[in-house]
């Protein structure tokens, strides 16, 4: 059975750091918006399991670590990458960061745009198509398309000078337009026709597909991958639940949902 060595780490250092005489009543998680679907399914889980309530806040990975940092009251944090709950950590607010799934940047294209695996550089950097991101620094998966950027000027110099200059930061930022309630962010902005081809999660992808049928999903060609790493954080001092709540997210049964819904799930056992 293969489980990652980050997970393991994280199963002991857990058992260390678990205060032994403080209860809770409620929970409070802030995630990453693109967790909202699995980890809401994460969550009815352990709440249903535990019969403990967990209250959820989901949002742009780096607007909610600002408003940890800023006061507000958080018993687990699960990120869109490292970077956020790492800062956290360094000032003390909780550890240790773990990784708990993967995911992977794709492309979200409106289907008048001939846009394939072959032809993805060439089309993004084509000066009539419209590109379209989420918001640098505010949503990792912002920081990721600019990842991408920086990986196309090593293939074709210049890329990324027009890439960062064109590219509609549309979602993930404090000033972002808001999608109507229920609706899916990135398929309303497609929806919407405020891009010609959104770079997403492919998690975030597949679900705005679902609620925009016509749109196309691409993959993204191996030369410009983008991989993303979530983290996981618990607040010092929390409660025996919120630990248990973390540990149901790394457990088979929280990375079987994740998996569901498309995330590279770190600690599944190995089919016997």
């Amino acid at each position: 059975m293969k489980i990652c060595r980050n997970y393991v780490v994280f199963v002991a250092l857990l058992i260390l750091s678990i205060p032994m005489s403080v209860s809770a009543d409620s929970l409070t998680l802030y995630a990453a918006g693109s967790l909202k679907a699995a980890l809401g399914e994460v969550v009815a889980s352990y709440e249903e399991t535990y019969e403990t309530k967990v209250t959820t806040k989901f949002g742009p990975s780096g607007l909610l670590r600002k408003a940890i940092e800023e006061g507000e009251k958080v018993d687990v944090f699960a990120s869109a990458d490292m970077a956020h709950p790492d800062k956290l950590a360094s000032g003390q607010w909780g550890g240790p960061v773990v990784l708990f799934t993967r995911n992977q940047l794709c492309g979200l294209a409106q289907p008048a745009v001939k846009v394939t695996t072959d032809n993805f550089l060439n089309t993004l950097i084509n000066k009539q198509v419209r590109v379209g991101t989420s918001t640098p620094k505010a949503d990792p998966s912002g920081d990721y398309a600019w990842e991408l950027f920086r990986k196309a000027d090593a293939i074709k110099a210049g890329s990324f000078e027009t890439l960062s200059g064109k590219a509609l930061q549309l979602t993930g930022g404090p000033d972002s337009a808001k999608a109507p309630e229920g609706r899916n962010p990135y398929g309303w902005v497609m929806s919407e026709k405020k891009a010609d081809v959104f770079l997403t999660y492919c998690t975030n992808a597949v679900l705005a597909q679902r609620e925009v049928p016509a749109l196309e999903l691409v993959r993204v060609p191996k030369e410009l991958s983008v991989g993303a790493d979530y983290g996981l954080i618990v607040r010092k001092g929390a409660s025996p639940e919120a630990w248990k709540l973390a540990m149901y997210i790394l457990s088979p049964a929280g990375q079987k949902i994740l998996a569901d819904y498309g995330f590279e799930a770190t600690a599944i056992p190995a089919e016997k």
